[in-house]
């Protein structure tokens, strides 16, 4: 519609007066159709929040049924979204029965947190051909002849369809024909009306689970849209966050127009067949376009903020270079930060300058590592240190200088053929023949099985959407460890060998082994970052894939053999299959053994598919099937006789988090965790000029585990909208504070609640609202 807007403003003003006469329905009301599995809880609640918004404005049209015809599953996060947005009903088609058995085309679908609506599944599909209809009609009416009420869809085209003359003149015919069924044309609105007069809410059968799966390839293929879409997703709610705090202290005016322009930008790339990679090479290149505008867009605005929000702090002292770092979250973080900056002139000695990060006076684990950049002299420094972050607000580091004979040397050396790393809390284990884990240990208790974090090889074919099958579990080989020569070689170092596995950073806060694995034309470079301090083992790949028709996952065996598993879903927790059937979730994903009351946690930046089998989960890196290769029958996806592009050749970078530990303590913390390595703190070495006031912090939430989703000016315009968010699926308490308004609220959740409040700064007063701001 805005396109029509847009490019056809005659024919918009056609369509709106055929709305006013009641002759042109407004169906759905959201942005567009997008994957409904992939996207955050937020980010579906902005589809429909956009799209209601637009419609009424333009039409004042206020659809009751949400549509997504052509996407290919349903989370059951959507329940809650859609109850809380104005929606009673929903329709969809796919996954079709044999995918995914629901007790009846229209049921009761049941949400994480209780809520419902009526779901139908179409019993046959959304489209027609030209002139095909009436066809399409008496073909389901002798196919169903039964049911008391039933809903077809007809239409020319593909995501749902439109009427054409032929079939309206033929459709008309039909109704005048036929006596033994009375044919209406009609709305989804009236249809589910009519439904629940027949039949009633409480005779529906209840469906207590996701709509899923179909085409599960689209959970991998194209990472780089999937990752620059998650990017895109936290630096939007990061940036909302950071500017709320501004704007409602009156530091900087809301940019709402730069924050409305990078959400477009995310919920454009949300489409069924851009977020999932069935697309067309062109239309890839546009998306990563798209969402790198939306990036721009957001950078530059969260600098202006972050500017803004340094307000107050002092001046450096003589010798100190200033870091400083902005948490939008409501709770305190412990965490690593790495900053980099420029000494004040260039060291030609043979000496070396070490840096040291200081609090309040207090020196803090620090230690110095590679820069980004290759000017090998003794100037630009990247500084790591661990630090607790203040809620809401910018802490302030300040780092000194020390000049020393040499560059410390690193402490961690190979022993017995193994690289053997061991804190009060932790211990690892890494193979120097093979350069993968061999233990994983947290307090005294083993996680991973030997062998753990393979890259393997799987059997895979043209098909992006995975249409032909669940799983993909056919291993073909697995990445090794190159010889020294080749490590060299693949290195870019001009000595004949290097160890394949080598340490290359080791201090105060971390020590970082790094591995060169190979398999045909393909490559992989690995690097575990072990910390001194807490129990995450992060690792950080990348991968250089020139293989073709394959799928390259990330084995991590675990020592749960009959542990479950389970994912992050769109405000939910979803139960994730154990039968190596490939699963969808978003920020993180976990194993979990009740029993032996063990939980290994893994968190993502933009990996969306996973397996997981006889205690191993394999993680799902990426695919090269050819673009929008579709398999019709028997016939080749691809001509036989040309060169065919493929999709993900070349590099491609991944970064993931583990951590393990007691059942109730991971699944308390995992949530935030995740939110928090999306959404990182923003830090930037800058000499402030030491005037004005420090900013208040902008919420505050008092408790461990509840989530604040979105903290954002009210579209329109009065007040701002806090969104919390309970991710365990347990009733919990918090209290919400505002500090520059001396405001605080006590605010209860039940499990898996979606809790949306107003705050008008005016009065100091905060009030419940749903998801649509009313």
């Amino acid at each position: 519609y805005q396109w029509v807007e847009t490019y056809e403003p005659e024919l918009f003003a056609r369509i709106q007066r055929l709305v006013r006469e009641g002759r042109w329905h407004i169906m759905g009301g959201w942005f567009l159709q997008p994957d409904c599995n992939m996207p955050s809880g937020e980010s579906f609640v902005r589809q429909i929040l956009v799209g209601r918004r637009y419609f009424d404005g333009e039409f004042g049209a206020h659809p009751t049924t949400a549509i997504n015809f052509d996407p290919f599953g349903h989370t059951r996060g959507l329940v809650q979204i859609m109850a809380k947005s104005g929606y009673d009903s929903y329709v969809f088609c796919r996954p079709s029965e044999g995918d995914c058995h629901l007790p009846d085309s229209d049921f009761a679908w049941v949400g994480y947190d209780g809520s419902e609506v009526v779901g139908h599944r179409t019993m046959v599909w959304y489209l027609s051909a030209l002139g095909g209809a009436r066809k399409k009609v008496e073909g389901f009416l002798g196919e169903y002849p039964d049911r008391d009420v039933s809903l077809l869809l007809w239409g020319v085209g593909d995501h749902g369809g439109g009427p054409s003359r032929i079939d309206v003149q033929d459709l008309e015919a039909l109704i005048a024909e036929t006596e033994q069924t009375q044919i209406v044309h009609s709305t989804p609105e009236a249809y589910f009306a009519n439904l629940l007069s027949e039949r009633g809410w409480d005779a529906l059968p209840r469906h207590e689970r996701d709509i899923n799966p179909w085409a599960v390839g689209c959970y991998t293929s194209q990472v780089r849209i999937k990752q620059q879409h998650r990017a895109l997703e936290s630096a939007l709610y990061s940036a909302e966050k950071m500017a709320s705090t501004a704007a409602l202290q009156g530091i900087l005016d809301y940019p709402k127009a730069d924050l409305a322009a990078a959400q477009r930008d995310l919920l454009f790339s949300e489409f069924h067949d851009i977020l999932p990679g069935s697309s067309v090479q062109p239309v890839e290149e546009m998306s990563l376009r798209v969402l790198g505008h939306g990036l721009e867009t957001l950078s530059r605005l969260r600098a202006r903020t972050f500017f803004a929000l340094a307000q107050g702090q002092p001046r450096a002292a003589e010798g100190e270079i200033p870091i400083l770092v902005y948490n939008p979250h409501p709770y305190a973080i412990t965490t690593t930060v790495a900053c980099e900056f420029q000494m004040a002139d260039q060291n030609w000695d043979d000496t070396y300058t070490q840096a040291v990060a200081m609090q309040d006076g207090v020196a803090l684990p620090t230690q110095v590592e590679k820069e980004a950049g290759n000017l090998n002299l003794d100037w630009r420094k990247k500084v790591v240190f661990n630090a607790v972050l203040a809620p809401s607000r910018m802490s302030r580091f300040d780092c000194r200088l020390e000049v020393l004979p040499e560059k410390p040397s690193v402490a961690l050396m190979e022993q017995d053929g193994v690289f053997h790393f061991q804190t009060d809390e932790l211990e690892v284990i890494i193979n120097a023949a093979s350069g993968l884990i061999d233990r994983y240990r947290v307090r005294g208790v083993d996680y991973l099985a030997p062998g753990a974090l393979a890259a393997l090889v799987i059997s895979d074919d043209e098909d992006p959407w995975g249409m032909r099958t669940r799983a993909y579990r056919d291993v073909l080989g697995a990445f090794s460890l190159m010889t020294p020569v080749e490590s060299a070689a693949f290195s870019g170092v001009r000595v004949a060998e290097l160890p394949a596995v080598r340490v290359i950073e080791d201090g105060d806060v971390r020590t970082v082994i790094e591995a060169v694995f190979g398999y045909g034309r393909s490559a992989i470079c690995t690097r575990y970052l072990l910390p001194k301090r807490g129990t995450e083992l992060g690792l950080d790949m990348r991968v250089l894939w020139l293989e073709k028709d394959r799928m390259l996952k990330l084995s991590v065996p675990t020592a749960m053999p009959t542990a479950a598993y389970m994912g992050q879903v769109a405000y939910g927790v979803g139960e994730l299959p154990v039968n190596g059937d490939e699963a969808v979730a978003q920020k993180w994903v976990a194993v979990v053994d009740p029993l032996a009351d063990r939980a290994l946690t893994c968190i993502n930046d933009g990996t969306y598919g996973s397996d997981f089998s006889g205690g191993e989960l394999r993680l799902t890196l990426l695919r090269s099937p050819a673009y929008s290769g579709h398999p019709i029958g028997d016939r080749p996806v691809v001509p036989q006789d040309r060169f065919t592009p493929r999709i993900d050749q070349g590099e491609r970078l991944y970064h993931f988090w583990l951590n393990a530990g007691a059942v109730q303590e991971r699944l308390e913390a995992i949530d935030r965790e995740a939110l928090v390595q999306n959404e990182r703190p923003f830090a930037l070495s800058f000499f402030p000029h030491g005037e004005g006031v420090k900013p208040h912090p902008g919420l505050l939430l008092d408790d461990d585990v509840v989530q604040l989703a979105a903290f954002k000016q009210a579209e329109d315009g009065n007040g701002y909208i806090i969104r919390l968010f309970e991710p365990t699926g347990h009733r919990r308490r918090t209290v919400l504070s505002v500090p520059g308004l001396e405001v605080t609220m006590p605010v209860a959740l039940n499990g898996f609640e979606i809790k949306t409040l107003r705050l008008d700064p005016a009065t100091g007063s905060i009030v419940e609202t749903d998801l649509m701001e009313s």
